[in-house]
């Protein structure tokens, strides 16, 4: 039954994706019901993982290993401990809840299935990604996620603003995915394992390792570009031209949470010193305040929203830095709260959004008597997002600043931060929750009434959650806090997580603090924006106009570089592509010593013995002579006809080698590729005189003569090299020991060819194919295009007419 359920971890990873094959189907079917019954998905996932919550939290952990690559060690290895069982139940349960959200968003969209379809692969490519052991395994679900995200981004393809957006993010994300591949691998060969559950126990081997800094870098590129840290975070508000389901999903428990579980993930094993430290401590502060004061200054309910997760992600990383027993319990409770409130004010804003027709604060007002429901669920969520008693942001926010109180005048600049960032984040939660619902009733584009109800479970549910979790500390510190913590951390961590308020300790009047600077905020916010937006003027630049720059120069720069390389002149083509050919095979010899035995010594009997040609019978001179006779009637050939044929000549004397030599089966390819060739090339020189010859400058023929011999010197040489050296017969072996059992058959070249490269087979069958294919097209154009019409033929007319006419 154990193994059971642990094989199960698998295949909750590959149902998301079974389900997005099926979605279209399913709603062709059901309608307006497919967003109901593609949720039980991500619902079953969600209850199946619950199941592992007991015995995560007795300090337990759950493997489960697929083959994938076992000839090199490599599985598809997922991981269940505390840290990734948080994230995946945020993700199938949140993702629950978004997929029956967008069934009702988009009712009646015409592209309704395929979008249900990029969200269920979009979930299972971040479940693999958090559930993850190996770090191959790890690669390839990140990008997944690029991908699938590209997808649901550019989903309204037919808007100009989509597309950049969809291709910004991918562009960014695919940068992290290089640096996520380059530091997987450097610590595989420091460390000499994939699993991540391994190299957690060779911290030290990788901070004592002279590729630390490199690996760390590698890391931190990938996260900050996933997690959309400063000056890397300008894709993700761009991101909000996908759809409302999206955005809810990709801001609270998915993408943007990536690069976040990468850094918690590997903080055992690089963590711990002063630069990682240092450079998590200041991005997070940065990206903050940036994006906090980033929030101010809009007016759209979406990217007020995207601005405060791109903060809460610097928050994240911040406290990660700080890797205290506090500031690493305060992450994991923050992630839980931000997913909560976060996704659920999303959901808020596209159910104001999808009945009022805009989601602009300022044309925004007395909503709550329209749209009562909404409004309490924008309440719930936004008490939480503020960080008030009784909800689970006000224990991460406690959690934070009791981890910086008492320490260095660096931790109380950072506690600084955090206040200042806090009351930002509660000043655009009171926006969001008093502007459009309370106050002045305004007239909207659409006639506001309340959202149906699969719009509505969704914020009310994790509204709720956010204040249900909150007044139970003891199963929010038990279950969630210590888990998660000690798997961080690697040691174990104790909650004391409480609903008792002391207001004699400097906590609650650090979040006292907190709430009368969100109020302050929340009133001069008019003000504040327009002053912010004066600064934006003034600097006249930002990280995503210098985006498009560099895009646009990248552009020109590959335009020239293509009309350098790529010029037309195929003579030109060929010379370099010898010239390389030359290159690639003297240099090597000549750097590693390959011709000294070539190079005449006193030892003169030695080197003549090396040259020497083994005895060959009559027949076999006979096909050296006839190669021989078919070059020299190739450079020779009076005409192009003649030439054409000698060329034949040379690829049947290969022929006949391949046959002496024991390979008919080659020789019979090559015989048949030879008479191919010649008639190809007959029926497409057709069209030019073959009974002349091409007179060549002496330039050129010197040039390429030069070449060849150069060529075929080369290749003799080296194969003269690999003759001289000891033969290694381990890949024949294999070949004759596993060909009749493994591939079934008895030829040994047939098997090579199709089953052992079967891929290159199939490479070169299309290639000829390919080939053969426009070689018909343009003779078939050539019979459709009359005499008299042909381009040449009129020139010619038009010439002769000028001729007459002239005086």
């Amino acid at each position: 039954m154990g193994q059971s359920l642990e094989a199960g971890i698998g295949l909750s990873v590959a149902a998301p994706f079974v389900a997005a094959i099926l979605a279209p189907i399913i709603h062709r079917f059901a309608g307006r019901f497919s967003g109901w019954i593609l949720a039980l998905v991500p619902a079953g996932i969600f209850a199946f993982l619950l199941g592992f919550a007991p015995k995560i939290a007795g300090g337990e952990t759950v493997t489960s290993v697929i083959d994938w690559i076992p000839a090199y060690g490599i599985g598809l290895s997922f991981l269940l401990d505390g840290l990734s069982l948080i994230f995946a139940l945020t993700i199938s349960g949140v993702g629950s809840l978004i997929i029956l959200y967008a069934g009702a968003y988009l009712a009646g969209h015409r592209h309704q299935g395929r979008f249900l379809a990029f969200m269920l692969a979009f979930m299972g490519a971040m479940l693999g990604l958090v559930l993850a052991d190996s770090l191959l395994v790890l690669f390839v679900f990140w990008e997944l996620t690029s991908v699938t995200s590209f997808l649901l981004i550019g989903f309204d393809h037919a808007r100009q603003a989509a597309r950049r957006g969809a291709i910004q993010a991918l562009v960014i994300t695919n940068i992290g995915g290089m640096f996520l591949l380059a530091g997987g691998i450097l610590v595989q060969q420091v460390s000499g394992s994939w699993e991540m559950s391994a190299v957690r126990e060779l911290g030290e081997v990788l901070r004592g390792s002279s590729a630390y800094l490199l690996i760390l870098i590698c890391f931190l590129g990938a996260a900050f570009t996933k997690s959309a840290q400063f000056p890397l975070h300008f894709w993700l508000p761009n991101a909000m031209e996908a759809p409302t389901p999206v955005s809810a999903f990709l801001h609270s428990a998915t993408m943007v949470q990536a690069g976040v579980y990468l850094l918690a993930r590997m903080t055992p094993s690089l963590g711990g010193t002063d630069v990682w430290t240092n450079i998590l401590v200041i991005s997070g502060c940065i990206t903050l305040i940036w994006a906090a004061l980033g929030a101010l200054k809009q007016t759209d309910l979406k990217q007020m929203l995207a601005q405060t997760t791109i903060a809460s992600l610097g928050l994240l990383v911040l406290l990660i830095g700080l890797g205290s027993t506090y500031a690493i319990a305060a992450m994991v409770v923050y992630f839980v709260a931000h997913a909560f409130y976060k996704a659920g004010l999303f959901m808020v804003v596209g159910a104001v959004d999808h009945e009022a027709g805009t989601r602009e604060i300022t044309a925004l007002g007395g909503l709550a008597d329209k749209m009562p429901v909404t409004f309490i669920a924008a309440s719930l969520a936004s008490l939480s997002m503020i960080g008030l008693p009784l909800t689970v942001g006000y224990f991460a926010k406690e959690e934070m600043y009791l981890g910086l109180l008492g320490g260095e005048w660096m931790a109380w600049l950072v506690l600084v931060v955090l206040v200042a960032g806090n009351a930002m984040l509660a000043g655009v939660a009171l926006l969001i929750m008093i502007r459009p619902f309370l106050g002045e009733t305004l007239s909207t584009p659409r006639k506001a009434h309340e959202a149906p109800v699969a719009m509505l479970a969704g914020p009310i549910v994790l509204g709720s959650a956010g204040i249900v979790a909150g007044v139970l500390p003891d199963w929010l510190g038990h279950d969630v806090l210590v888990p998660g913590a000690s798997a961080i951390l690697g040691m174990p961590v104790e909650s004391h997580l409480t609903l008792a308020l002391d207001f004699a300790s400097p906590l609650l009047w650090l979040s006292a603090l907190t709430w009368a600077f969100g109020i302050v905020v929340y009133r001069q916010v008019d003000a504040i924006r327009t002053l912010l937006r004066r600064f934006d003027a003034v600097l006249g630049w930002t990280a995503d106009t210098v985006f498009d720059s560099v895009m646009f120069g990248l552009i020109r720069f590959s335009g020239a570089l293509t009309r350098l390389l790529h010029h037309g002149q195929l003579e030109f083509y060929l010379v370099v592509v010898f010239a390389a050919m030359a290159a690639a095979i003297f240099g090597p010899m000549m750097l590693f010593g390959g011709l000294d035995w070539i190079v005449p010594t006193s030892d003169l009997g030695d080197w003549s013995q090396r040259l020497q040609l083994p005895p060959l019978q009559v027949y076999e001179w006979g096909v050296i002579g006839l190669a021989v006779l078919g070059l020299v009637a190739v450079v020779a050939a009076p005409s192009r006809l003649v030439a054409i044929l000698s060329l034949g000549v040379q690829g049947t004397a290969v022929a006949l080698i391949f046959l002496l030599f024991g390979a008919p089966d080659l020789a019979f390819t090559q015989l048949m590729v030879e008479i191919l060739s010649v008639v190809i090339l007959t029926f497409v020189m057709t069209r030019l005189r073959l009974d002349q010859r091409d007179h060549r400058r002496f330039e050129d023929w010197a040039r390429d003569g030069s070449l060849a011999v150069l060529c075929g010197l080369g290749v003799s040489l080296l194969l003269m090299l690999v003759l001289n050296g000891t033969l290694d017969t381990r890949l024949s072996d294999f070949f004759t020991a596993t060909s009749v059992p493994i591939a079934h058959g008895s030829n040994i070249v047939n098997v090579i060819l199709v089953d052992y490269r079967g891929f290159d087979t199939l490479g070169e069958i299309a290639v000829v194919m390919g080939a053969g294919i426009a070689i018909l097209a343009l003779l078939r154009r050539a019979r459709k295009t009359p005499a008299g019409r042909h381009p040449d033929v009129r020139k010619v007319a038009l010439v002769r007419k000028a001729r007459k006419t002239a005086p």
